[in-house]
């Protein structure tokens, strides 16, 4: 009886030794994230902001020593942004304005980004709560999430395939709603680049044939804000006509003023750089740089400002969200 004992007992150490758990697969994800030189990522990113859903394609490339170009193309409307990183700094380039904005910012590492590696692995280290299970031939981890300027997002799942391969990432709410959604369709991890494919130029010259969208002279309807803080209404709205475009500026006067301008963008004859103070924020419907007081990005050849002396980012951050709809130009 006693020898029978012995051999179950031996057997099940033998099964909880074989046990594949979490301390395993996020070493095994560290040993191979650290011994990568260069990866490619692709695949399609889903945003949901109220009741509509962006659809991006994105295209992930990274290479030893902190350089990532990471390119966003909105499906509606073939607008493409590019968030480049290398030694000289981080960049978001608009190829319709033929403008880059310079940021002095230490992105990607400051907030979680559902597209690359190093940032997911950086979600699962600083989770002490982790939760780590096996489903349907994949690894999911259950992670906290670090997205300042937007409270609703809490939690997320990351998958990764038997090889450790990202196959998908869905961030969610509270009530476990999926917000933004990732689905990996192109994994390379042994992508090799040329030194200036992460410089600033080359990738102003690429993008810019690429780029198929057009600029409006004519803003044909006001977008207003679809979320205005308490005690807080439209106080004034003037219209004033540019040298080839229009901006409309609107002001919201109460217990949170604050000042949304809409203008016609306008292409700079030579390429441009702008510093911006701030950070780069993934909107639902562009890359938006975030500072203290304002929230600035364009879309669909329209330039967007939300501006607020006195009222908090997280306020700031909503009422930017909430002008979602996608004005008509022409």
């Amino acid at each position: 009886m006693k020898k029978i004992c012995l051999i179950l007992c031996f057997c099940f150490l033998l099964i909880g030794c074989g046990k594949y758990s979490v301390n395993d697969a996020q070493k095994d994800l560290e040993k191979k994230i650290e011994k990568i030189k260069g990866y490619n990522l692709s695949g399609e990113m889903e945003i949901i902001n109220n009741d509509d859903v962006y659809k991006y394609n994105v295209d992930v490339s990274y290479a030893k020593n902190d350089k990532f170009r990471v390119s966003l193309k909105n499906k509606t409307n073939n607008h493409e942004q590019i968030i480049l990183k290398n030694s000289d700094g981080v960049y978001v380039l608009t190829p319709t304005l033929n403008k880059s904005f310079k940021f002095q910012s230490d992105w990607p590492y400051n907030n979680s980004q559902v597209y690359l590696l190093q940032t997911l692995l950086s979600d699962i280290q600083n989770d002490s709560k982790k939760q780590f299970k096996q489903s349907k031939g994949n690894y999911v981890f259950t992670t906290g999430v670090n997205y300042p300027n937007n409270s609703d997002l809490v939690k997320q799942n990351i998958y990764f395939d038997k090889k450790l391969s990202p196959v998908k990432v869905e961030v969610m709410n509270e009530d476990g709603d999926v917000l933004i959604k990732m689905n990996f369709k192109k994994v390379d991890f042994k992508a090799n680049f040329k030194n200036k494919y992460f410089t600033l130029n080359e990738n102003m010259k690429v993008a810019k044939v690429e780029e198929t969208s057009r600029t409006v002279s004519k803003i044909d309807e006001e977008i207003y804000p679809m979320y205005i803080p308490n005690n807080t209404k439209l106080s004034s709205k003037d219209t004033v006509d540019l040298d080839g475009g229009q901006r409309v500026i609107m002001t919201f006067e109460g217990d949170n003023p604050f000042m949304l301008v809409e203008q016609t963008a306008s292409v700079s004859d030579e390429f441009a750089i702008e510093s911006v103070y701030g950070e780069p924020y993934q909107m639902a419907t562009s890359v938006a740089a975030v500072s203290d007081n304002m929230v600035s990005w364009v879309n669909n050849g329209i330039e967007y400002y939300v501006v607020a002396d006195n009222m908090s980012e997280a306020e700031l951050m909503n009422v930017a969200n909430s002008v979602s709809v996608i004005p008509v130009g022409k």
